[in-house]
């Protein structure tokens, strides 16, 4: 993957109307192919010469449950009116699929686990308006997929893994509203080369006017994933499209088309537009 373009600056969004799009930079575009994905986030995708399987999927399962009870703590919220209470969600799923270039094809096997731990703050006066507050204490999340390359190929199975954790008592945050931010990032390898993978958060907008603004928050529109030798691609989640690096040989294509098909097949991890 030698001579991969090493910079990849001025992501933006380019709205018209209320659309927006993953504005690539120009430098990459000149050096990069783009392949929209046919069926992104459903059960087949295809794109350029490659084709999944059927996305074969096991029960998603969500369950909330309770956490401590804070008995000693409500004996002094409720003298004012409050009650505190711990609430636990728990998600997870998996799922598994074929991927071929019509040559060589690679399996996929994945799990998403996820955990969200919340304080939640009732106000015994069901007419104020502070009733149902809700602080985040702590976020897990953690994607992880083997890719399986079939015995015809000279090449190592890669492993991928995706996380994205918060930790309120770890980190010392003070802040009350503090959410669960979407930008999950991780890494593949085969033990030999590794891939990062980074996510894109975007902020500045261009208007259909030409005039550039800021959105109060950052906003998640895809992925960049890099070896040491710079960008190999792009994964454009507003659009459902992967840019690839012209230079890929075709066996690095098909294990980042893997790992890209991968990341749109997600069903805990949202990041639907």
């Amino acid at each position: 993957m030698k001579n991969a373009v090493l910079l990849l600056g001025g992501i933006c969004l380019m709205g018209c109307g209320t659309s927006m799009k993953l504005a690539v930079p120009e430098k990459f575009k000149e050096q990069a192919t783009m392949q929209h994905v046919d069926g992104a986030r459903g059960n087949r995708m295809s794109f350029a010469n490659f084709t999944t399987s059927k996305i074969k999927r096991g029960m998603q399962v969500s369950y909330p449950g309770w956490g401590r009870p804070f008995f000693l703590e409500n004996l002094l919220w409720n003298q004012v009116g409050i009650s505190k209470a711990e609430t636990i969600e728990n998600e997870k799923a998996k799922f598994r699929y074929a991927i071929t270039d019509g040559r060589n094809t690679v399996e996929v096997f994945a799990h998403e686990r996820q955990m969200t731990r919340k304080h939640e703050y009732e106000v015994m006066d069901n007419r104020s308006i502070l009733s149902g507050m809700e602080v985040l204490q702590e976020h897990r999340y953690v994607f992880s997929a083997l890719i399986a390359v079939d015995t015809a190929q000279e090449a190592k199975n890669w492993e991928l893994m995706m996380t994205n954790m918060y930790d309120r008592h770890a980190e010392h945050d003070k802040n009350p509203f503090t959410f669960v931010k979407q930008e999950d990032e991780g890494l593949a390898t085969n033990g030999i080369d590794t891939i990062h993978i980074k996510p894109l958060s975007i902020k500045k907008t261009e208007l259909s006017n030409g005039k550039t603004g800021q959105l109060p928050f950052k906003l998640m529109s895809g992925y960049e994933l890099r070896t040491r030798d710079g960008v190999i691609a792009i994964v454009d989640l507003i659009d459902r499209n992967i840019w690839f690096y012209n230079e890929l040989t075709p066996a690095e294509k098909l294990n980042v088309s893997a790992i890209t098909t991968a990341l749109f097949a997600r069903k805990v991890h949202d990041t639907k537009w």
